[in-house]
């Protein structure tokens, strides 16, 4: 390990790059609360000011990725459809197998000038979250509880909402419903099964309803969906924490460019679609495990400096209020002092940690157990 190396692993780095995250969050969602005030007047500027104040706390994530561990992300894809990307709102489909692939896809985002404005459909239980769930929520962003008979209105007057946005957007979506593991694939698999659906090696079943809504409800504004399919190379098996730890990793991204108008409407025919889609995307990973590659051409997208240099600005502007901080524990050296301190900073290091576990696969949703309760009644 190089010299750089160690320093990027190091605690106290992380301790820092917590706090400003954290800082910068806590203070654009105030910010935030009160742009709640032009609403009313200005729908519109609203939602613009919205966009840049995310883009302060979502690009610091995407700044660890493209910067601070330096991950390469290849892009896949066809030619003619690269200069549209960017250019046009769209539904982003993902697959969603590794710890990171909501990173890798901001970064996808970030890469044509779209990561402030995306949009996702997202637990409720996150909307309550400080910083990204509160970002989310001034964002307009779609929430469910993941029971569709409940979820149903309230995602389609979400995305209704953003009919009128005044920004382009990509609206993510993992249409699997939760991340990949062993144990959901064979519970996954199971229900294929006995649906006569085609079983899937490298994918969940998808989950249908949700995307056919989020199609009906965006058709005439989104211009297309981008089957997006994310790998790897070299087997890895990238986490959160390495990312943090300055870990390189290597992404390749499959991006396949679909009219919106070659999606049928009927909501069954949507599903059958999708299905379909999905049986395809599991060829295209069966092809990048043998060969290391996806088809289409291999591109990658110039890194945009502002993600730097927006963490560079709160690093800077943080680090004053730290620094006094510091200056006064040392020049007093009182005990209340430094118990405030350690406290400070024990607060920063749990609360990072419990974001980070959100993202880890083994504490992903729980499911399958409706099911397997459902067998043992």
């Amino acid at each position: 390990m190089n010299i750089v190396g160690f320093i990027k692993s190091q605690f106290f780095c992380h301790l820092f790059i917590s706090y400003v995250f954290i800082g910068t969050g806590l203070i654009v969602n105030c910010i935030q609360l009160f742009t709640l005030l032009i609403w009313p007047f200005n729908k519109q500027l609203y939602r613009k000011i919205n966009c840049r104040l995310a883009y302060c706390i979502s690009s610091q994530l995407v700044m660890l990725l493209e910067w601070w561990s330096a991950t390469d992300c290849t892009l896949y894809t066809d030619l003619r459809n690269y200069p549209k990307y960017g250019k046009e709102n769209a539904i982003v489909v993902l697959n969603h197998n590794f710890e990171i692939d909501f990173l890798c896809g901001w970064n996808f985002c970030e890469r044509f000038g779209v990561l402030g404005s995306s949009k996702v459909l997202a637990k409720k239980e996150l909307s309550y979250v400080p910083v990204i769930g509160w970002m989310w929520y001034f964002l307009e962003i779609v929430f469910c509880k993941r029971k569709w008979e409940e979820d149903r209105k309230t995602v389609m007057q979400g995305l209704e909402n953003l009919r009128d946005y005044p920004e382009h957007f990509w609206f993510l979506i993992h249409c699997e419903g939760t991340r990949f593991t062993e144990k959901k694939h064979e519970i996954s698999m199971q229900v294929a099964e006995a649906k006569g659906l085609p079983k899937l090696k490298y994918h969940l079943l998808p989950r249908t309803k949700g995307f056919a809504v989020t199609v009906q409800s965006l058709r005439n504004v989104a211009s297309a969906v981008y089957d997006s399919t994310l790998n790897f190379r070299n087997n890895e098996n990238p986490t959160l924490l390495g990312i943090l730890n300055g870990k390189k990793y290597h992404a390749d991204l499959y991006v396949r460019r679909i009219p919106l108008e070659e999606i049928p409407e009927d909501e069954q025919d949507c599903a059958s679609w999708l299905h379909k889609l999905y049986q395809e995307k599991d060829a295209f990973q069966e092809e990048y495990y043998k060969t290391g590659a996806y088809p289409g051409t291999a591109i990658v997208p110039a890194r945009r400096p502002w993600t730097l240099l927006n963490w560079l600005f709160w690093a800077s502007l943080l680090s004053y209020p730290l620094c006094k901080v510091l200056a006064n524990m040392i020049s007093s050296g009182s005990y209340l002092t430094l118990a405030m301190f350690a406290l400070l900073m024990v607060i920063v290091s749990v609360g990072v940690r419990r974001m980070i576990g959100v993202t880890e696969i083994e504490r992903g949703s729980t499911y399958g157990n409706n099911e397997n309760k459902q067998k043992k009644t």
